[in-house]
């Protein structure tokens, strides 16, 4: 199942003259974001889209399309022409409970500062820059050190690329992102969404096992990168920042519409503990800005196809894999 960019959006990429610069591109949202390039821009993706992450290596797209990576450090090669610019790299999460904070710090910064230190250089005049809705719990002291910890650096990257942007005349649109759908999904037991989906592709039961209410709020990665490029292709200077929306619902209503649609069974655990864990970002901002770019909101149901087809085929190409190897 391919996926694409709203109408006017899809024109108005391929129409544009702009470079398109990717950092972090082998991650979940950049391989989505290269599989919604490649089917706006065709044969003409290699000239426009340069990718760049932490090393040089193949990225093979579900069509099997070969998008060359070069290694982060490359940028300062790029030569200066109007560029749009992805920036995706980031030490997520678990990277923060897995690392020394003092190392976590350090490898964030250098990847920002290379960036930034490149902008005006080669030529960005609008930035996308992919938070997270952690920034929002830098300082609440409720949430886990590794949650403070990179929130704190995302929200400082919010800060850096828009003092950027009001400094040279340029645009930079900030997303805090919460919970997405879609392609190329990976850590898959760390998603609540791929897990559960996993579960009913197995035929087993869709378990919610949390004794508390666990709420989140989804939106296609379509939808959210249909406005990303809406808004990178506006006029400048500006500064937009925006999380991303999606209807709040309990993971009982998740786990229900993925058996739904998979004929499934889900099962609820009894909410013992009257603890919320509520990671769902303010939409009212988002479906304006939807709205006023003519963008459709993907529904749900259509989240959950895009993100089982997905699955199935990367699960079926894993089971051919080590049937060959056996």
């Amino acid at each position: 199942m391919t996926i694409a960019l709203s109408p006017n959006v899809r024109a108005a990429v391929r129409d544009s003259s702009q470079r398109i610069v990717i950092t972090g591109a082998g991650g979940w949202l950049g391989l989505a974001t290269l599989e919604l390039l490649h089917d706006a821009l065709g044969d003409a993706l290699p000239d426009r889209v340069h990718c760049f992450g932490a090393s040089s290596r193949t990225l093979t797209l579900r069509s099997g399309a070969a998008v060359h990576q070069q290694p982060l450090a490359r940028l300062a090669d790029l030569d200066e022409r109007p560029t749009l610019l992805l920036h995706l790299a980031f030490l997520t999460k678990d990277r923060a409970e897995a690392m020394d904070e003092a190392a976590y710090r350090s490898a964030n910064r250098a990847l920002s500062d290379l960036v930034l230190e490149n902008l005006d250089r080669f030529g960005a005049k609008s930035v996308f820059v992919a938070s997270s809705g952690a920034a929002r719990f830098a300082d609440d002291p409720a949430k886990s050190p590794a949650m403070r910890l990179y929130g704190e650096l995302k929200r400082n990257d919010e800060d850096a690329f828009s003092a950027w942007a009001g400094a040279s005349g340029n645009r930079a649109v900030v997303t805090r992102i919460f919970n997405i759908a879609g392609p190329h999904i990976n850590k898959l037991q760390s998603y609540a969404l791929s897990a559960l989906m996993l579960e009913a592709m197995a035929g087993r039961p869709i378990a919610v096992r949390a004794p508390h209410r666990v709420v989140r709020g989804y939106v296609a990665i379509r939808e959210l990168m249909s406005l990303v490029f809406a808004l990178l292709l506006g006029p400048l200077p500006a500064v937009i920042r925006f999380d991303t929306g999606g209807e709040p619902m309990e993971l009982a209503e998740v786990a229900e519409a993925i058996a739904s649609l998979t004929g499934g069974h889900a099962v609820r655990a009894a909410l013992t503990n009257a603890a919320e864990d509520r990671y769902v970002g303010d939409r009212t901002a988002y479906d304006r800005l939807l709205a006023g770019h003519e963008i459709a909101k993907v529904t749900f149901t259509e989240q959950l196809e895009e993100t089982r087809s997905d699955l199935a085929q990367r699960v079926k190409r894993d089971d051919a894999a080590v049937q060959i190897r056996d």
